[in-house]
């Protein structure tokens, strides 16, 4: 018997981080499907998610659209009541499983459903409304039930991915025949790489300028299908769906789509958000965190984190472009458009996207990541991919309100008495096995029909990402419980006070006072650069030939700070004294409200 630990904050809520002993079971065996229950395939969790969602009256479920596979891409709407509408409420948004690997944040995300519709969380259903996508990416996420596991990310789109012609040609092969694609090292004084003088099942770049020589180099596991040299360049990976989106895009890379929003699954995502105007917040759960470690001082996110191993690997591809590409004269003094990657079309040139958080916003970002730890106690994840393309950056950079995104799962805890390295994959390594979560390969030998002896081996796929099944319930019920609190952090914009001012003759002074009573800003400052949220409106319903001074018919706040700030707006009108006026605001992101005042009178 081994004990299995999660990092924990000291004194935090340990909802995500109890300990647990039994035996010890690898994340990932010969299948998700045979050996870790809770991890459902297609049919078992859209059969879960129907009965949490047919067991309450505030839930509701339907499709936004279907994989290429033709697996639907369902949605939860929770909210109570009719009144308001709940189109007009303030929204949150949740989306799992954005790539393939990830089926952890789909399971985060059915227990968020769970949990608000269990009536003991912090949310108020009847004020706010929140729309759960659980699994946008379900063909990807199927892949984790095959006989043979890959780590497949992308969806189930055909790619050229080495831009020869043809699709999916030189995919991986399970060689050594354990069910897990791997990675190979292969001896070769040619090589970059070394094994590491401190644990020999991993490897390291040689420092040749301190006297290190190289002796491996690094592929992933499989032959050469189509013989062009390379080594499983072309496999069947498809699109990861968060790297498809419009910020930041990575133009060229493989697994990023022909173009921004190219997938029906982005597709259908898209459409969506782009009609709820009322969501104010995203959370989605992948492999970038943004809430573990909040931007820091100047607003970037934390440093990319990937298995070492893998990087190596994937550096044999380098050179892979260049084949078949052929020169082309280009006529003097005219800058041709080219097609080819990384030839005469370089979208970084000119201005580039913004990539840091606003000052003005940080504030907020740091709050909501201490509302994160606090609840998860996660303040560290192993792993935290650059964020390019991914759909929280969108949220905030182009949609502009505050958007999240964590694993959903901290770094392993070993437990005081085993020293972990502070960067690397053997940070990784002793911290998942000190932890008592086998993750790891061990190299073997392989007589391969191209490279001779190789070794295959390393990490194996899903292992770093998924958790042991066994702490799946207490890993949802603490993200579940920051996605309610996230909640009673939005905007509520309202009117707090109206008055009449009676001057004789048939003129008066109308006045409300708009507070925002929410913690969040009716908008990021970022949302007011971008112009992506519409000011706050206070109208008043009169014809606007009856204003004489005052604010316009239609006044508009920018940005109305929360905590209470309230903002005093007075118009001059003609009218007649018994009569009734209604004065309207509406907030994008923070609801609606109206008064009516009599003249001559407050009413």
């Amino acid at each position: 018997m081994q004990e299995k630990r999660l990092r924990c904050a000291a004194g935090a809520v340990r909802a995500a981080c109890v300990l647990v002993t039994g035996t010890v079971v690898s994340a990932i065996g010969p299948s998700l499907a045979a050996q870790t229950e809770p991890y459902r395939d297609f049919d078992a969790f859209e059969s879960e998610l129907r009965s949490v969602v047919s067991g309450s009256d505030a839930a509701t479920m339907r499709s936004i659209g279907t994989s290429a596979q033709g697996r639907d891409i369902w949605l939860v709407q929770i909210a109570d009541g009719d009144a308001p509408p709940i189109d007009e409420r303030p929204g949150v948004l949740v989306v799992g499983a954005l790539s393939g690997d990830h089926i952890l944040g789909s399971h985060l995300s059915l227990e968020t459903v769970r949990h608000l519709v269990s009536g003991v969380s912090e949310a108020d259903l009847s004020k706010h409304v929140f729309y759960v996508v659980p699994r946008l990416n379900p063909d990807g996420a199927e892949a984790a039930f095959t006989s043979v596991m890959s780590g497949r990310r992308g969806n189930a789109t055909s790619y050229d991915d080495d831009n020869d012609g043809r699709t999916d040609e030189d995919g991986r092969d399970d060689l050594d025949g354990d069910g897990a694609l791997t990675l190979m090292r292969v001896a070769d004084v040619r090589g970059d790489f070394m094994v590491h003088p401190d644990e020999p099942r991993l490897m390291k770049r040689a420092d040749r300028a301190a006297g290190e020589r190289g002796t491996h180099t690094l592929y992933v596991e499989g032959r050469d299908d189509d013989g062009d040299g390379y080594f499983n360049e072309d496999p069947d990976q498809g699109v990861d769906l968060d790297r498809n989106f419009q910020h930041a895009y990575p133009y060229w890379e493989a697994d990023a789509g022909v173009n921004m929003v190219s997938e029906l699954e982005s597709r259908a995502l898209m459409d969506f958000v782009i009609g709820q105007r009322n969501i104010a917040a995203i959370v989605t759960f992948g492999h970038s965190d943004n809430l573990a470690t909040p931007p820091n001082g100047g607003g970037a996110l934390a440093d990319e984190v990937v298995p070492e191993l893998h990087a190596f690997a994937h550096e044999s591809f380098d050179g892979m472009f260049e084949e078949g590409v052929y020169p082309v004269p280009r006529p003097q003094g005219l800058n041709l458009r080219g097609a080819q990657p990384g030839r005469d079309n370089d979208p970084n040139q000119g201005r580039r996207p913004a990539m840091t958080v606003n000052s003005a916003d940080r504030e907020y970002f740091v709050a909501v990541s201490d509302a994160y730890q606090e609840l998860t106690g996660i303040e560290e994840v192993a792993l935290n991919r650059a964020a390019e393309g991914a759909f929280f950056q969108y949220g905030y950079f182009q949609f502009g309100v505050p958007s999240f995104s964590t694993p959903g799962w901290g770094l392993p805890d070993p437990g005081e008495d085993v020293d972990v390295p502070s960067s690397g994959d053997a940070r990784l390594l002793a911290s998942y096995e000190g932890a008592g979560i086998d993750t790891f390969a061990d190299w073997t030998t392989y007589e391969h029909p191209d490279l001779g002896t190789v070794e295959v081996g390393g990490f194996r796929p899903y292992a770093l990402t998924l958790p042991p099944a066994d702490v799946l319930g207490e890993l949802g019920a603490s993200n579940a419980a920051f996605i309610a609190r996230l909640s009673t952090m939005l905007p509520d914009v309202r009117i707090s006070d109206a008055e009449v001012e009676s001057h004789g003759g048939g003129l008066y002074t109308v006045t409300v006072d708009v507070t925002n009573d929410g913690y969040f800003p009716s908008s990021t400052q970022h949302g007011v650069v971008s112009r992506s949220v519409d000011p706050v409106t206070v109208q008043i319903q009169v014809d606007p030939d009856a204003i004489v001074t005052g604010a316009a018919k239609t006044h508009r706040i920018q940005r109305l700070e929360g905590s209470g700030t309230t903002e005093r707006v007075s118009w001059v009108i003609r009218g007649d004294t018994g009569s009734s006026v209604e004065i309207r605001v509406r907030a994008e992101k923070g609801g609606r409200d109206s008064r009516s005042v009599q003249l001559g009178g407050d009413r």
